[in-house]
């Protein structure tokens, strides 16, 4: 049986869950199952944990991998009496950082969640953007817009800008490059006083055609002939015109997005 990797925490368990995923994610040859435990706030719960994780212990025959987010010393102690790996981030970086500044952490669960008004605001603001702004439906706002994402249809336009929108508070808008602006080899003239915000997905055309087939089986739209034409045509048109791009077959929206903001050159909007 696999090893079991839990996420605990007496909030929404983002944090565990994201340090455990960065974690994990370094062992790509293994297969973990993971399960995520959000609002460990009482006792009763922090000791059903513990004995679920030492079933878990009793059945793979493989101590379980336990990050844990929690700011009661007292329920991280009874986590901390099953049979698993346990990382406590509050133990192995709040106490150092304490110990450091002389200064003692927020005790409250979720604190580190907790709502600035500006930030949400932006947020609100850039996600309304990327909505207001998608698939060219709109151009008159691009001037406004920090970057423009290019590229074919489904090729991951939308949820990137959206995800650069909710995560960083950044106004990005898309464009689908289409059939005609491929035969007509030259960058769309509604695209061509904003090149400096342009950035370019590609993707893989078997990927593409796969995508398609999804929503329009056996289409000409969605064949393997137009998929390979069109991400060639596209390609020559993202290096005539220099366009900064990423293939975006097996890249995250996560990396996509950080990575268009540095190629760019954009900040997040937020404050600190």
């Amino acid at each position: 049986m696999n090893h079991m990797a839990f996420f605990i925490s007496d909030g929404t368990g983002i944090t565990a869950e994201s340090l455990g995923h960065s974690l994990l994610s370094r062992f790509s040859n293994l297969h973990l199952d993971q399960v995520t435990l959000p609002y460990i706030n009482t006792e009763e719960r922090a000791i059903q944990t513990a004995e679920r994780i030492k079933d878990a212990a009793v059945k793979t025959g493989k101590t379980p991998i336990v990050v844990i987010s929690i700011v009661s010393a007292e329920l991280r102690d009874i986590i901390k009496t099953s049979d698993g790996l346990v990382l406590d981030l509050f133990e192995a970086f709040l106490a150092p950082i304490e110990k450091l500044l002389g200064y003692s952490a927020d005790q409250h669960p979720g604190s580190a969640f907790g709502m600035d008004q500006s930030n949400y605001q932006q947020r609100i603001l850039a996600v309304n953007f990327a909505l207001d702004n998608d698939d060219g439906g709109k151009t008159k706002n691009y001037d406004i817009a920090d970057v423009i994402v290019i590229g074919l249809s489904r090729s991951g336009k939308t949820p990137t800008c959206l995800y650069l929108g909710m995560q960083f508070g950044i106004p990005t808008a898309n464009y689908p490059i289409t059939e005609d602006d491929l035969d007509d080899s030259s960058l769309p003239k509604i695209l061509q006083p904003h090149r400096k915000k342009l950035f370019g997905l590609l993707i893989d055309p078997e990927r593409l055609a796969s995508i398609r087939q999804e929503r329009y089986a056996n289409s000409r739209y969605a064949s393997m002939q137009q998929c390979e034409f069109e991400t060639r045509q596209y390609k020559a048109l993202l290096d005539r015109y220099k366009i900064p791009h990423l293939d975006s077959t097996h890249l995250s929206i996560e990396e996509l997005s950080t990575r268009i903001m540095e190629s760019v050159g954009i900040e997040r909007h937020f404050n600190s």
